[in-house]
């Protein structure tokens, strides 16, 4: 894997916005996957389109007998009375979550809030629309999804400001709009609030090797580290910033333990690779 592969792994990583799972897409080295790579660094803006129908959302295809499960939940959706309604738009959000179509989760988690603005319904429509963000393929569609993540998240600091996963979601989609300050700020409010908290802490370290900063960066990983050792995302990627610092000793001890205990297959491939990279450095 080169060096700007493995980088943009980084950022989509950081944009998915996840410590426990990475894009299916990060080591396709493809034309197609690797625009989805790249545009997994875009901003927020407008709102996005009513929905037509969960193809218009999402790339995914699904099989006949998810399509018949949809097409089911859908149809009770459509014709719930007021009070059922929310509860059929969460099976329906739920299963689209499920069948990784995120768009049209998001979609019908936004039609619940706006039958019930709770917290919990505000929260998950922010989640939601991140993920969905966190795959946007088109930058303007990215652009749309991540103003709706930013709208539903704000709705529910507004009411509850303790809420920091949701910040440090939030913040990870400023940082390639024309005010990517706010975003690292509003991260660095996470870590005034909570020092230990592991999303900021990660968001933070993955932001520092963007710019460069690996010894920054290094510093984050270890911090999550010092109170979860079995984060192995985050010792992943001090691995990583330490084969960047050209620390190859300490780098290869570190992703030897990964790769014993990490099961992700992109991960391990990432592994191999960077380490036939120090071997032929």
């Amino acid at each position: 894997m080169k060096k700007s592969i493995l980088l943009s792994c980084v950022f989509a990583v950081a944009l998915v916005g996840t410590l426990f799972s990475l894009p299916k897409v990060v080591v396709n080295t493809k034309g197609k996957e690797m625009d989805k790579e790249r545009s997994q660094t875009a901003a927020a803006a407008k709102p996005s389109a009513p929905e037509t129908s969960p193809q218009s959302h999402d790339g995914a295809t699904l099989s006949p007998d998810q399509q018949k499960i949809v097409d089911q939940l859908r149809s009770g959706f459509i014709q719930a009375g007021e009070k059922e309604k929310i509860t059929a738009g969460l099976k329906l959000s739920d299963k689209f979550a499920e069948l990784q179509k995120f768009d049209s989760a998001a979609f019908y988690a936004e039609k619940v809030t706006l039958l019930s603005p709770t917290i919990d319904n505000l929260v998950r429509t922010g989640d939601r629309y991140y993920e969905a963000y966190g795959f946007a393929v088109d930058d303007q569609k990215a652009k749309n999804l991540g103003a709706k993540t930013r709208e539903y998240y704000q709705k529910a600091i507004d009411q509850n400001p303790g809420l920091l996963a949701a910040k440090a979601n939030m913040a990870m989609t400023y940082v390639n709009t024309e005010n990517p300050m706010q975003g690292i700020l509003m991260l660095r409010e996470v870590i005034d609030t909570d020092p230990t908290n592991e999303l900021a802490l990660f968001n933070l370290g993955i932001l520092s090797m963007r710019s460069n900063q690996y010894s920054k960066a290094a510093d984050r990983f270890r911090q999550i580290l010092t109170n979860n050792p079995a984060n192995t995302k985050a010792k992943f990627y001090l691995g990583l910033t330490l084969v960047e610092l050209g620390d190859k000793e300490q780098a290869r001890k570190i992703l030897s333990e990964v790769k014993k205990e990490e099961k992700d297959p992109v991960i391990q491939q990432a592994i191999g690779e960077l380490e036939d990279r120090m071997n032929n450095g």
